[in-house]
């Protein structure tokens, strides 16, 4: 019912400039491109991440997306852009200080309150591409006892059969959740 996707990492800024831009623009075109099937589909998009140091014209296609497919019943879609997990760790901090939460009353509730996306549940499955074996700053949260999976597939070739793999990879394990 959810899946997050890794769209850009807060350490992606150090790319070239142009490498940056383009990606940017491949974000815009891509959301303009696909709200229509996503609603189609009732599909949800929530996009997460500091996406307040994007370009207002960014900002909008983002929102103007988000705000259409509000309505899906169907699954959500989570992009996360400009999302670092030690990012969010911190913001969530920032809000509790802001909050003005006492600090006896700061617990892993408090603090998931104010994530990004305190609503979705934790990931079970955490699927890595490109042979990567290491979480990369990803959701670092959220996914305290996901199950892992990487295949040497890159991204753009990642395909149904590699889905199916990870999925009946899954399926076959026993979830201890740290026990």
């Amino acid at each position: 019912e959810y899946v997050t996707l890794y769209s850009f990492s807060t350490e992606n800024w150090t790319r070239d400039e142009e490498e940056v831009g383009a990606l940017m623009a491949l974000l815009e075109e891509t959301i303009r491109r696909e709200t229509k099937t996503l609603v189609e589909d009732g599909v949800r998009l929530k996009v997460i991440g500091r996406l307040h140091e994007l370009s207002e014209r960014l900002q909008k296609a983002i929102a103007g997306a988000v705000q259409a497919t509000s309505g899906g019943t169907r699954g959500t879609m989570t992009l996360a852009f400009n999302y670092g997990g030690r990012a969010e760790i911190v913001d969530a901090v920032r809000r509790l200080v802001r909050d003005r939460v006492p600090a006896d009353d700061v617990d892993e509730s408090a603090i998931q309150k104010r994530l990004y996306a305190p609503d979705h549940p934790d990931p079970d499955l955490l699927i890595r591409t490109g042979g990567e074996l290491r979480v990369s700053n990803f959701l670092l949260w959220e996914v305290a006892y996901a199950e892992i999976w990487a295949t040497e597939a890159l991204w753009p070739d990642f395909s149904v059969s590699d889905l199916d793999q990870a999925l009946n990879s899954y399926a076959k394990r026993e979830r201890r959740f740290g026990r």
